[in-house]
């Protein structure tokens, strides 16, 4: 396994044959970005443990999806078996994905305490218990530098993890190398990566922005409601199926992945 170093526009590649491979299989692949999302839900209600299982899954999780955009890409049906893949190979890679998982989420949790010296914890409350605060609140410089500062924070942390379990199950390394090698790899194609992030901002802002339009012609603010959260997931599904090819590019390609 090497690192590759790819040109910027690779990135805008990664997004075409993440959409692509989507619709090769669009029942089954957003079905299952469909089951990723109950399975955290419904985990992160269960008390006080709740969030930190979902965060701990969340790596195997997404590494499933990868895998189900393998599947999709070789023309083969992504069963819903393929969600914990993470832990159905050896003992080493299971206890490395675990491992994984339990840094993923003991992390995540640091950011959100970080952020709350700034607010008091109004952001991180907000992000894992979700409800409503008043505008003041969320526009007011605590909450905003709180917002800004995990957000900072968060982007190395997702650099780390971002190829990491696709590393463990697919190439067998131990998790901290895993870490390792992701974070460069992320680093070392930055600029695809920057390409990659753009492009799926504007693919989901242009789509919204549709769709808005859409309900000034019509006139239909219910519609836009009952409309606009599917689009959005359907949209999130296409780019965690693109984050399969990310992992391919990043990497000489192995002959499990050939």
């Amino acid at each position: 396994m090497k690192l590759n170093v790819v040109p910027a526009l690779s990135g805008i590649l990664w997004v075409r044959l993440g959409i692509k491979t989507f619709w090769r299989q669009p029942v089954a692949l957003s079905g299952l970005f469909f089951m990723f999302m109950a399975l955290l839900s419904l985990l992160s209600v269960v008390p006080y443990v709740g969030n930190f299982l979902a965060l701990m899954l969340l790596p195997a999780s997404t590494l499933g999806l990868m895998a189900a955009a393998r599947e999709a890409n070789l023309e083969r049906f992504p069963m819903p078996s393929i969600l914990i893949s993470g832990f159905t190979q050896n003992s080493q890679r299971r206890n490395s994905m675990l491992t994984l998982g339990a840094l993923y989420a003991f992390s995540f949790f640091a950011i959100l305490g970080i952020s709350s010296l700034y607010d008091g914890g109004t952001f991180a409350n907000l992000y894992l218990n979700g409800g409503t605060f008043s505008a003041d609140t969320l526009n007011s410089s605590g909450f905003q530098n709180a917002m800004w500062v995990a957000t900072a924070l968060y982007l190395p942390l997702s650099a780390l993890f971002w190829h990491a379990p696709a590393l463990v199950h697919w190439h067998g390394e131990p998790a901290l190398k895993s870490l390792f090698f992701s974070f460069v790899a992320c680093w070392s194609n930055w600029r695809a990566f920057l390409m990659y992030g753009l492009t799926w901002v504007a693919i989901f802002i242009s789509v919204a922005a549709t769709l808005a339009l859409m309900t000034l012609v019509i006139d239909g603010d219910d519609w836009i409601s009952f409309v606009l959260l599917p689009v959005m997931l359907l949209l999130a599904a296409m780019f965690f199926a693109s984050s399969y090819f990310t992992f391919l590019d990043c990497f000489i390609k192995d002959p499990v992945l050939a």
